[in-house]
């Protein structure tokens, strides 16, 4: 089925920063290129068309774009593993990894205090984190009840000010919280950025959601290919 033809008007969300940067090449090479104006840093609009005239494309903060999916208003998107898991809605389904914007969750402890810790049974735990309804999931498993403080930055500071306890959030080489005196305690999961689909919209256009799928998939298993002969 050629997706040009199908009238239905497909919404690809994708997330700002860097991992927009790395999505841009697989989306080019799966076929869709948004239009000039996607790429002006003045641009101040947030919905663009495409190469496609039943493809438009969405630019929203990362968690904006779970969201925008389970809800329906879009029907496509692009967004990390860490987002879907906190998001955890029933109507987003990610098929394809599309193995960018990698980096981990992990928690992390104040490096005077990791030896008190490792000697205590800890039954429960302030922490601070973008994360907390992963957080609590994560420490439930364990038996630790927590008071998770919500946070959208600065997370490696709260320990220092005696905010909290613990971090939970995402590195990458693990620098900052070196700087910040914190130490990884241990790891939450392993993060990376998805293909997701609003499964509402799926089954309404099995056909052309299937084949944008099937060619992301392969522009992104082409990427992987290509970073393996670099």
């Amino acid at each position: 089925m050629n997706s040009q033809n199908n009238t239905k008007k497909i919404i690809l969300a994708v997330p700002k920063g860097r991992v927009l940067e790395e999505a841009i090449p697989i989306l080019k090479n799966a076929g869709i290129e948004p239009e000039q104006a996607f790429f002006e840093p003045s641009e101040r609009r947030l919905r663009f068309t495409s190469n496609h005239n039943n493809i438009d494309i969405i630019r929203v903060r990362s968690f904006d774009v779970a969201t925008f999916l389970a809800y329906g208003a879009a029907h496509m998107a692009i967004a990390g593993s860490d987002v879907l898991e906190e998001f955890n809605h029933q109507e987003i389904y990610a098929p394809v990894d599309l193995r960018i914007g990698k980096c981990r969750m992990v928690v992390a402890e104040k490096k005077d205090t990791l030896c008190l810790s490792k000697h205590r049974q800890l039954s429960h735990l302030r922490v601070a984190t973008k994360y907390p309804k992963t957080t609590k999931r994560f420490f439930q498993k364990k038996g630790v009840q927590v008071d998770c403080i919500k946070l959208n930055g600065a997370m490696e500071i709260a320990p220092n000010l005696g905010l909290c306890r613990r971090i939970v959030d995402l590195v990458e080489t693990g620098s900052t919280l070196s700087a910040n005196g914190l130490v990884e305690i241990e790891e939450v999961m392993n993060v990376s950025s998805k293909l997701a689909v609003n499964r509402a919209a799926w089954k309404m256009n099995p056909e052309i959601i299937c084949e944008w799928i099937d060619k992301i998939r392969e522009a992104a298993h082409l990427s992987i290919k290509l970073e393996s002969i670099d």
